[in-house]
């Protein structure tokens, strides 16, 4: 037998060796891909997807070889990906609105192999999930100009869900009318509160009257229905391409740098952890003097950073409020196990909302 037919031989051993490993390989993304669906995790992690490959290239000593071994291998996890969003297809994914407003754009983003329902508004979409008429909800928590969304965060304080990531989503506003119309021609506006908000200079330049809407592209859907060419919505680019209305100005928002903080809630809590872990915790007080400074003392004094602290009053209860954190770190952890015992002889009540990797910018990312 000469060097070439046992070279052939070896490579065909190999490749069947491969093709073990490949299914293998597979049935492993199968199992991922049950967790994220049951998780409401999406398909694409950059961060691990990015450690694996530096890992992986780490054990190609031959440096000529490891030019090759990183396509290689980006291939590799490209057909996992593929077959994990095929398993994927049709996860049920709420959010409050209609098409095109600023949560479809968002939960598109997340999950694009998903099946997405619009509900008419935050306690729908919420409940949508809890009924298990849905697997998740994405829903606005924070916009970065107007604030916390306290009606969400009020549900994230009251219901069963839990947060398994967060996402941001930045935010252009743009004047939308009928094709035809001109912003010297429109006399009010119409749009969610927070967008309007978002451009109140522009507004006020103008002189429009404002409408309020329940989320921005019911506010577009309304002017097209309307056929008033001297009213206008405040929505974004992809709303007016969807409702057949025409982009009269753009950019109108008071701050370029408007981004809105989206986070996905789940029946089940996300359990995968990383060193950009964060966590958000909910709590209320004993009635006592400095209860609220001995509950904070306690998240920092066990090595948890916060990154938000803001209070909520209490629905159904005169002058009671709760508190919001956002913290960095695993509570998972023994430091973090022994922070929650201790903030919890702290509180009346104490509840984790939920665990994800550091917020991921939905910027780029296309939609289906």
């Amino acid at each position: 037998m000469d060097a070439l037919e046992q070279a052939r031989i070896d490579i065909e051993a190999i490749d069947g060796e491969m093709a073990a490993l490949f299914c293998r390989r597979m049935e492993a993304a199968r199992r991922i891909a049950a967790y994220k669906k049951e998780h409401a995790l999406p398909i694409f992690n950059e961060e691990r997807e990015k450690t694996l490959l530096e890992k992986n290239a780490a054990l190609i000593a031959d440096e000529s070889l490891k030019t090759y071994y990183v396509p290689f291998f980006q291939a590799v996890t490209g057909v996992s990906k593929q077959y994990q969003h095929r398993l994927l297809n049709g996860i049920r994914v709420a959010y409050s609105g209609v098409e095109g407003a600023f949560a479809d754009i968002a939960a598109r983003r997340i999950f694009p192999d998903g099946t997405h329902t619009g509900y008419a508004n935050f306690q729908a979409a919420y409940d949508a999930v809890v009924c298990g008429e849905c697997d998740c909800a994405v829903l606005p928590v924070e916009n970065s100009y107007a604030g916390a969304v306290g009606q969400v965060i009020d549900l994230m304080f009251e219901g069963p869900l839990y947060v398994s990531g967060v996402y941001t989503l930045p935010i252009t506003q743009n004047l939308l009318g009928l094709p035809g119309a001109s912003p010297a021609a429109v006399r009010r506006v119409i749009s969610h509160p927070q967008a309007l908000s978002q451009c109140a200079a522009y507004i006020r330049q103008h002189g429009y009257e404002t409408v309020s809407a329940v989320n921005t592209a019911v506010a577009a859907q309304q002017v097209a229905q309307s056929g008033d060419p001297a009213t206008a919505a405040i929505a974004s680019a992809e709303t007016a391409a969807l409702y057949g209305l025409a982009v009269l100005d753009h950019d109108i928002n008071e701050s370029m740098t408007n981004t809105t903080k989206f986070a996905v809630f789940s029946r089940v809590p996300n359990t995968t952890r990383s060193r950009d872990n964060k966590f958000i915790l909910l709590f209320t007080i004993n009635d006592v003097a400095g209860a609220l400074a001995k509950a904070i003392n306690v998240i920092s004094d066990h090595g948890f950073n916060m990154k938000a602290l803001r209070s909520r009053p209490v629905r159904d209860h005169d002058w009671q409020y709760y508190f919001y954190v956002e913290a960095e770190g695993d509570d998972a952890s023994e430091a973090g196990q022994r922070m929650l015992e201790a903030l919890a002889r702290q509180c009346e009540t104490l509840k984790v909302a939920g665990h994800y990797t550091a917020e991921i910018n939905l910027k780029g990312r296309q939609t289906t």
